[in-house]
């Protein structure tokens, strides 16, 4: 039985080509990263946790801010690209965020930044309870993941209440990798949060930008009419 962690293969395999197109990869970086920018708190002294890392885009950015960072990813390669890129101006460590424990202390964090990884998690309700143990008291948490809408029509799902593993072929990183995820029902994105005892504050399905518009007008056309992502920001109660 492979007991490593749903998408460590995938993303071994893909860290380095990964990294060097992340900033330009249009579903990154100009429509993910531009949406969860818009909604970030003031961070300028405060603690933040940015959750499956990967190779560091979101870490730079928190850092630009004024975070103080600790930057999480289960793919050793991936630490080791982000770790190369910042230095020491932020803490790294290797973490499966599906693990039963997250080994940070309680309340240690005002925010937590968790772009595009919750797709490879499948207990939410275990990984939401320790994300409100490890944040302050008011302290928020946000995160992106696909949108269930287009996951159920992209995945061509006939179970679509269910958590169901699913998995895609990835050719834009120029190399091409089998990635396996997590799809679920917008009951099962929005009800974790309510049962750990997290405000939802914000609901957002983002738009692309005109830079998506140039680097992509056949997908950013879909875009425009079709949600790929969803956003949810919530406060630790």
């Amino acid at each position: 039985m492979n007991s490593k962690p749903l998408a460590y293969d995938a993303y071994q395999e893909l860290a380095h080509h990964y990294a060097a197109m992340i900033d330009r990869k249009p579903h990154n970086a100009y429509y993910d990263r531009p949406a969860m920018l818009k909604h970030w708190p003031d961070l300028k002294g405060l603690q933040c946790l940015d959750a499956g890392c990967g190779p560091g885009e979101y870490t730079g950015l928190l850092l630009e801010r004024g975070a103080k960072v600790i930057a999480v990813d289960v793919s050793d390669k991936m630490i080791e690209i982000a770790r190369a890129r910042h230095g020491q101006r932020a803490e790294f460590r290797i973490m499966d965020l599906a693990a039963e424990h997250l080994d940070f202390e309680s309340a240690k964090f005002h925010f937590i930044n968790a772009a595009l990884c919750f797709d490879y998690i499948q207990d939410w309700d275990s990984l939401l309870r320790e994300c409100h143990r490890i944040l302050k008291p008011k302290g928020l948490i946000q995160i992106s993941c696909g949108h269930p809408a287009f996951d159920a029509e992209y995945y061509k799902t006939n179970h679509y209440f269910s958590i169901e593993q699913v998995q895609c072929t990835w050719k834009g990183f120029g190399k091409i990798v089998v990635m396996p995820s997590y799809r679920r029902s917008l009951a099962e994105i929005m009800s974790p949060f309510i049962r750990q005892r997290f405000h939802i504050t914000k609901v957002v399905e983002p738009l692309p930008t005109d830079d998506f518009r140039k680097a992509d007008p056949i997908r950013y056309k879909t875009l425009m009419h079709r949600p790929s992502f969803l956003l949810i920001q919530a406060q630790r109660l």
